[in-house]
């Protein structure tokens, strides 16, 4: 038990130091010692409080003791791991430390209620959009289901009726016009990405699975696609992650237009007029003039300025999949069809995101009908 400088006990773990500075020690569940600096008793004493709590309740062979902060960490270390997508994994820990551990973090696993997963849900709604108040409350669902297929929990907290309805407005879908799309087009002939942004307005391809591409994906012949993998640069840790489509609905083949084809043969020449291009990514259809494929954020970054200095109103990298999917619901194609093209899990994600008509569009679809309007 420690003394300060008059001699006076403060207690197991805490001194103070010739300089008036308290000192806090503990040592954590690995038999490390900890220590950290403190110029009031009050805030020492509070560390070495939490830190014991924090320490006592994350012992996962005691796991009906477990923080809901503690089950975090060992749930996306240990459980979900290498097992699903670093985005994924990025969504997950960026919702938790955003919109949950401030709530309910320091709670014990099992005292969580469904008020308790409503808070968290609530207190979004005037700052958040909706969507992003989903991912908070898929992270919820995700976190607690794992917990209760482990018996860590006995129920879970998050029920049907634990939703939250966002008040600030919802940001609408950029979607290139037809006429928008041709000017885009036209700009960026000259643009080193020419042929990756002609290629997903032709297919609806996802970035990642663009940048991911081979050529042993690709079917000339019989002019099909084959989607097997997403592919994006880590900038975290300085290297290109390959994983799986974003569901197993992803893995798809799409038949390729002839305009496709072509973006393709070019793409195919482009390449073979590289002067390097590195052993590791020979495989891959879109190649940078270095040999290498294009990191995902240089796309937008592209696009941001070729909007600016041609005065069009800018967009990112999916809108030219969202505008390839209009143009397919504008042209008459089955949402179920462009559901497959498309990748999407189920039919209501594509009727959700899609099928909004332009008003373009909305103006050919009164004309059809006109004369059945007329009455007399």
């Amino acid at each position: 038990m420690g003394k300060d400088l008059k001699g006076k006990e403060l207690g197991v773990g805490i001194s103070q130091r010739k300089d008036g500075l308290y000192t806090a020690r503990i040592t954590d569940n690995t038999g490390k010692r900890r220590q950290k600096y403190f110029k009031k008793l009050q805030e020492c004493r509070k560390w070495i409080a939490d830190e014991d709590f924090r320490l006592k309740h994350s012992n996962v062979c005691m796991p009906g003791d477990m923080t809901v902060d503690a089950w975090f960490r060992y749930w996306i270390e240990h459980i979900k791991g290498n097992n699903i997508r670093p985005n994924t994994i990025r969504n997950y820990t960026e919702r938790y430390e955003k919109n949950i551990k401030k709530y309910i973090g320091d709670m014990v696993l099992s005292d969580v209620k469904p008020m308790h997963c409503q808070l968290v849900l609530d207190k979004m709604v005037k700052d958040y959009r909706q969507s992003t108040i989903e991912q908070t409350r898929i992270t919820l669902g995700a976190l607690f289901r794992s917990a209760l297929d482990n018996d860590i929990i006995l129920s879970h907290p998050l029920k049907d009726n634990v939703r939250s309805i966002s008040k600030k407005e919802s940001k609408k879908m950029r979607v290139l016009t037809i006429e928008e799309q041709k000017k885009f087009l036209k700009c960026s002939e000259k643009s080193s990405n020419f042929n990756q942004f002609s290629f997903i307005l032709q297919t609806g391809l996802r970035t990642g699975e663009m940048i991911g591409l081979k050529w042993s994906d690709v079917d000339l012949k019989n002019r099909m696609l084959h989607v097997n993998r997403t592919m994006e640069y880590r900038h975290s840790v300085g290297e290109w992650g390959i994983g799986e489509p974003k569901s197993k609905s992803g893995e798809r083949c799409i038949p390729l237009t002839g305009e496709a084809v072509d973006i393709l043969l070019r793409q195919k020449k482009k390449n073979s007029k590289l002067k390097v291009v590195s052993l590791e990514h020979s495989e891959f259809v879109f190649l940078n003039r270095n040999g290498e494929p294009t990191k995902n954020s240089a796309y937008d970054t592209c696009l941001q300025k070729l909007c600016e200095k041609n005065d069009i109103e800018h967009f990112s990298m999916h809108t030219l999949r969202h505008t390839f999917a209009t143009r397919c619901i504008e042209s008459g194609m089955k949402p179920k069809t462009l559901q497959m093209i498309l990748g999407h899990a189920n039919i209501g994600i594509t009727m959700n995101l899609y099928v909004h008509i332009t008003d373009d569009e909305k103006k050919k679809e009164m004309e059809m009908i006109e004369s059945m309007l007329k009455m007399g």
